[in-house]
């Protein structure tokens, strides 16, 4: 499954079933790094942390001049009716030297439970490993996060070498095709 990925006033979108991923630019980004909703209707009213603390992370790559468009902060929305879930995006652009980006995400509580954060994580990720330049997914989870570590198992990552007190989960392409 690689998912469909189109543009929509300058941003990158990725679909598939029931979930939409739509990139936040710069100037939505910070708004939600304020903690405002950006002009989205969120499920709790507006971000959760994790996806506040993501979009400050873009806010200062984009003032720091190395914003790279579509591999920042995508809110998770239900394709039905545009509500927002959540955040889910890159820690930047993949790595030039080893083809490894890294993931991370987080969901408003009344959206936890419910497979959204596994179906995010499963489009962003086949959609980075159907990219030439990404050999590499990795995501890290504090080592108490259960629910997380589940979400990427459920999503086909494997544990691998921990990074500092964080268990890493890597997902490879099988081949140079997306995995299953």
């Amino acid at each position: 499954m690689i998912p469909n990925a189109s543009r929509e006033e300058g941003r990158l979108v990725l679909t598939h079933g029931r979930v939409a991923l739509r990139e936040q630019l710069p100037d939505e980004s910070a708004q939600l790094a304020d903690g405002k909703p950006a002009g989205l209707a969120w499920i709790d009213g507006g971000p959760g942390e994790g996806t506040i603390i993501a979009a400050g992370m873009s806010t200062i790559a984009a003032a720091a001049g190395v914003y790279a468009p579509g591999w920042g902060l995508f809110v998770i929305q239900r394709s039905d009716d545009g509500l927002a879930l959540g955040g889910i995006g890159f820690h930047g652009p993949p790595s030039a030297a080893d083809g490894l980006v890294e993931i991370g995400y987080d969901l408003s509580e009344s959206a936890r439970g419910a497979g959204w954060a596994t179906d995010a994580v499963l489009v962003l990720s086949r959609w980075a490993l159907s990219r030439a330049e990404v050999r590499t997914v990795l995501a890290t989870t504090d080592p108490g996060n259960h629910a997380s570590q589940r979400v990427l198992e459920r999503a086909g990552f494997g544990r691998v070498a921990d990074r500092d007190a964080q268990w890493a989960y890597e997902l490879r392409p099988v081949g140079r095709g997306v995995p299953a």
